[in-house]
C-alpha cells in the first residue's frame, strides 16, 4: 500500500505542470489526500470493517469533494486533477496510470447486486464532467471528452465525445495506426485535443456538401436542357450561369 501511495503522489509531476514539490502535493492536493484516504477504507472494508470504511471515505468527501466507494479497486499511479465533485461507485474499477478529472461520474444504472458500474482499463483519461453509467468496458487508452456521457463500450485507443458519446471518426484508420497516433499524441488533458473536431458536426457538413453539390449537377442539367429546347421553370444556384454549360458540352450532346 505505501509503495501504491507513493506511485500516486510521484505521478502528479508528470501530468501537472504546476506541481512544485513534494511537500506541496501532499499537503494541498485533494486528489492525493482522496487517493490516500481510499486506500486505507479499500483495505479495512476487504477485512470485513464495512462500516469503518464508510465512515472514512466520508470524511475524505468531507474534507476533499471527492465521493469514492471502499468496494471500489482502482489501480497504480492512479491521478485526479482538481476533482470536486468526482463520485466512484462500489463496483468500479480503475486500471493503471489513469487520471480523472473534475465532475467525473463513474456511476451505476440499476439497483440490483452485482455489477452496476464502469471498468477502466489502462492508460485512460476522463475529462472534466463526463458521466460514464453501468457496467460497461472504457478499454486500453481511450479518452473521455468533457462533459460527455458514455453509456456504451469505448473501444480500445479511441476518443469519445458528445451526449451521448461518439467515437472521433478517423477515416481509413486501421487499429494498428489508431494505437500509433494514441501513442503519439500521449496524455490528454480533459480526454480531448484542441484541433479535435465534433463527429456529429463533421457527419452534417459532409452531408449539407453532398447536397450542396447534388444541387448544383440538377441545376447545370436544366440549364442544358433548356439550351437544347426544353421549356419549363426553375431557379438556378446563385451564380450559376449559361456560361457554365461549356463544361456539360452540348454540340457533343446534339450530335451524338
Amino acid at each position: 500500500m505505501l509503495n501504491r501511495i507513493k506511485e500516486d503522489i510521484s505521478c502528479v509531476f508528470d501530468r501537472d505542470p504546476a506541481a512544485r514539490n513534494t511537500f506541496e502535493v501532499i499537503t494541498t492536493y485533494p486528489g492525493v489526500h482522496a487517493i490516500i484516504m481510499h486506500r486505507f477504507s479499500h483495505a479495512l472494508s476487504k477485512k470485513g470493517f464495512k462500516w469503518l470504511a464508510r465512515v472514512l471515505s466520508n470524511v475524505a468527501r468531507l474534507f476533499t469533494g471527492i465521493e469514492i466507494h471502499p468496494g471500489a479497486v482502482i489501480g497504480r499511479r492512479f491521478f485526479i486533477d482538481h476533482g470536486m465533485g468526482i463520485v466512484i461507485g462500489e463496483t468500479a474499477e480503475i486500471g493503471d496510470d489513469c487520471s480523472l478529472y473534475h465532475g467525473v461520474t463513474l456511476g451505476g444504472t440499476s439497483w440490483n447486486p452485482g455489477k452496476r458500474h464502469p471498468t477502466l482499463g489502462n492508460n485512460v483519461v476522463v475529462g472534466a464532467g463526463a458521466k460514464i453509467l453501468g457496467p460497461i468496458m472504457i478499454n486500453d487508452g481511450a479518452r473521455v471528452g468533457s462533459n460527455a456521457v458514455v453509456v456504451k463500450e469505448v473501444p480500445k485507443n479511441t476518443t469519445v465525445v458528445g451526449v451521448p458519446a461518439r467515437e472521433v471518426v478517423l477515416s481509413d484508420v486501421t487499429q494498428k495506426n489508431r494505437e500509433e497516433i494514441a501513442h503519439k499524441m500521449g496524455f490528454d488533458a480533459y480526454g480531448a485535443t484542441q484541433d479535435m473536431t465534433d463527429p456529429v458536426a463533421k457527419t452534417v457538413n459532409r452531408m449539407l456538401d453532398h447536397i450542396h453539390k447534388m444541387d448544383e449537377r440538377m441545376d447545370k442539367m436544366c440549364l442544358q436542357m433548356r439550351h437544347l429546347g426544353g421549356e419549363f421553370d426553375f431557379e438556378p444556384l446563385p451564380g450559376l450561369k449559361d456560361a457554365e454549360l461549356s463544361e456539360c458540352n452540348p454540340e457533343s450532346d446534339k450530335k451524338s
